[in-house]
């Protein structure tokens, strides 16, 4: 019984230490909100604020950031004040899983909401008559750290509006959860930026919302006054178990960190005929069709022995009130198990299941629907004309390295 204590003991001491990780808004806390008062200054005493946010905007003590800053900064501030909200996609609340959202109120601070996911492009870029009531637009989301994943484009055409109206921009900084070493996946096709992908950039692009924001800064040369309130204690190395972090959906659809890990890959498919388990509880960690054979798909995928991945022969019926591909159908497919997360490529996965797919199902799979998300015809031909997926995802480390080498004057953390 000694030793069994001993043994459980041991085990228990040689567990990693959480790391102790201060976002921006709580590291905007612990300096008194110094860098508020100094644009109060520069700004003749009086700043007016706006802040982009939605669910996860909450501080270590899980506040609000729209009521730390209503409240706490305001009173630490004199000249400060909160007088407008900005929402991305899903909303304030980030319970929203539609386009078209309008602009709303925030019952606790009174303070009106503008939605900047309207049903076109252009409610999608905040305005000049949006922003004339405010002299500096806080940011405060939590990103996931995948190309399409549009918390990103939000940021950048704040930046942008920024430097065109004379704003101020400044984000609080919170982790990337899928962590930020590995930069994955193909780059979209110059010239075919949009929505889903604000900058010819990887699917994973290893870089937290601050990171992104004085990259789009600096090499779209917008030369906006933005200010980053960096975190501390993150690593680039850190995935999301690792800060000590409380994790809150950050979309309807995102519900764990496993879920984050195979997004980039198994996301890049939604465009198509397939489910993505929308509308299950395990949304991107299964996926399948009404014409998949759940166990063929398995052995297929198995036997291609994919880094950190397995997969087991599943069948589910997607449901809920929204319509999601195959409401209430059938469907056979497979469920994805990550056994080791540090070598898993999440882009190359999607490679990998749309190639099985094509080849097993050539009939039934509308796979020219794939490059809604993948923004990269030339690799879509390659998944067509039946290109090992190892192949094509050797193809395109060449602009990966060439990214990498622009990416890295703009990280903020090692």
């Amino acid at each position: 019984m000694k030793l069994l204590m001993l043994s459980l003991f041991a085990s228990i001491i040689a567990l990693p230490a959480l790391a102790e990780v201060e976002t921006g808004i709580d590291v905007l806390e612990s300096d008194n909100f110094a860098p508020l008062r100094e644009m109060v200054a520069k700004h003749g005493g009086h700043l007016r604020l706006g802040l982009m946010t939605d669910q996860a905007g909450l501080d270590i003590k899980q506040r609000r950031t729209v009521d730390v800053l209503q409240k706490d900064a305001v009173t630490a501030v004199p000249g400060l004040s909160l007088v407008a909200l900005f929402s991305p996609e899903h909303g304030i609340s980030g319970v929203l899983d539609r386009s078209g959202i309008s602009d709303t109120k925030d019952e606790a601070s009174g303070l009106p909401v503008t939605s900047l996911f309207g049903s076109d492009e252009a409610s999608r870029h905040p305005t000049e008559k949006q922003l004339e009531g405010v002299d500096a637009v806080v940011i405060d989301l939590q990103d996931v750290g995948v190309r399409y994943y549009t918390f990103e484009t939000v940021v950048g055409y704040f930046v942008e509006a920024a430097a065109a109206y004379h704003k101020e921009v400044i984000v609080l900084d919170r982790p990337n959860p899928i962590a930020g070493l590995d930069v994955q996946g193909p780059l979209t096709t110059a010239g075919r930026e949009n929505y889903i992908s604000y900058y010819a950039e990887p699917v994973r692009q290893g870089m937290t919302m601050g990171e992104l924001a004085t990259f789009f800064n600096g090499e779209k040369h917008l030369n906006a006054s933005l200010t980053v309130i960096k975190m501390t204690g993150w690593h680039r190395k850190d995935w999301f178990d690792q800060t000590g972090l409380l994790w809150i959906n950050p979309s309807p659809n995102l519900r764990s960190l496993t879920q984050a890990i195979v997004y980039p890959g198994i996301g890049l498919l939604e465009g198509s005929n397939l489910s993505v388990g929308r509308g299950t509880d395990t949304p991107f960690v299964r996926l399948g069709a009404t014409w998949i054979h759940g166990v063929e798909l398995a052995a297929y995928l198995n036997a291609r022995k994919i880094p950190g991945l397995s997969f087991i022969p599943v069948f589910f019926t997607p449901g809920g009130e929204q319509k999601y591909p195959y409401h209430g159908e059938r469907c056979e497919g497979v469920e994805i198990l990550v056994n080791d997360r540090n070598i898993v490529d999440g882009p190359e996965l999607g490679m990998e299941v749309a190639s099985a797919i094509w080849k097993l199902y050539p009939s039934s799979f509308q796979i020219d629907r794939v490059d809604r998300l993948l923004l990269n015809k030339d690799v879509l031909a390659q998944i067509k004309n039946g290109t090992d997926p190892r192949k094509i995802a050797s193809g395109w480390q060449a602009e990966l390295d060439s990214f990498k080498k622009r990416r890295a004057k703009y990280l903020l953390y090692n």
